[in-house]
């Protein structure tokens, strides 16, 4: 049997996605839709976690007991997400969310910190490992409120309130999610018809679980990615390769060729 054209591929998906009358809308995003902003990736090559030295930065071991090294990491990185713009990608999903019926349910999960779908205009947005652009203090019972913050600072600096160090509002490996974040992401994946995942390596969990959560529901499932999963993941039924801000307008807008 001859295999299908990338084309023809995107072709067929952009047909069913806007021939179908979907409710229940779940999209998840990864690192690789704002690489196009010009941010890196994680584990894809030259990610930020491949770097000499970064691999055990970004746990709460590490802020627990160097927090500066945490800073070292981040406010760099911060740097970055506060040059960095929303791109095709980010604008495609927010356009198509404008243009859902009212009875559509949309959620857009996303494992990424740099606040970019929300900028571009995305309204139902669930930030699984919080912002970048945000800082809270780093005890677990202090009643300090997370708050918008740009600084860059290279040294851990002193919660105002309890004096402990502060720290970027992200979730470090080790951490559980949000337990809002995390509630909102199942009960969207419950009831679920279509499910997008674009730009996510699939290894971290768990946001690597929610196919599986979204084709026990009957969704129909699609990966956008540049690079084919290895293995393939079984609960997805259409993988469209590409990079985010080439594949996500074309497959999106209606009158897409």
């Amino acid at each position: 049997m001859p295999s299908v054209s990338p084309e023809a591929r995107l072709e067929e998906c952009r047909r069913r996605l806007h021939g179908g009358t979907w409710r229940d809308i779940v999209v998840l995003t990864g690192a690789g839709i704002s690489v196009a902003s010009g941010l890196p990736t994680y584990r894809g090559p030259g990610g930020l976690w491949t770097l000499p030295g970064t691999r055990a930065v970004p746990d709460a071991e590490t802020f627990a007991n160097a927090p500066s090294r945490l800073w070292s990491l981040f406010g760099p990185l911060r740097r970055q997400v506060e040059a960095a713009r929303p791109n095709a990608a980010h604008v495609a999903l927010a356009d198509w969310e404008r243009r859902l019926s009212p009875e559509a349910r949309f959620t857009l999960l996303t494992q990424n910190v740099d606040g970019l779908h929300s900028r571009a205009g995305s309204r139902r947005v669930v930030e699984l490992h919080g912002s970048l652009r945000h800082t809270r203090c780093g005890a677990p019972d202090c009643a300090l409120e997370a708050y918008v913050d740009t600084t860059t600072p290279e040294h851990a600096p002193g919660c105002p309130r309890c004096e402990s160090p502060l720290r970027p509002d992200v979730v470090l490996f080790g951490e559980p999610l949000p337990v809002d974040a995390e509630h909102t992401a199942k009960r969207a994946l419950r009831d679920c018809d279509l499910f997008l995942a674009v730009g996510t390596s699939g290894q971290v969990t768990p946001a690597a679980n929610f196919v599986r959560g979204a084709k026990y529901a009957g969704a129909w499932t699609v990966m956008v990615n540049l690079t084919p999963m290895e293995p393939r993941h079984p609960d997805f039924d259409t993988e469209l390769l590409g990079r985010a801000e080439d594949v996500l307008p074309r497959l999106l807008a209606p009158d897409a060729a």
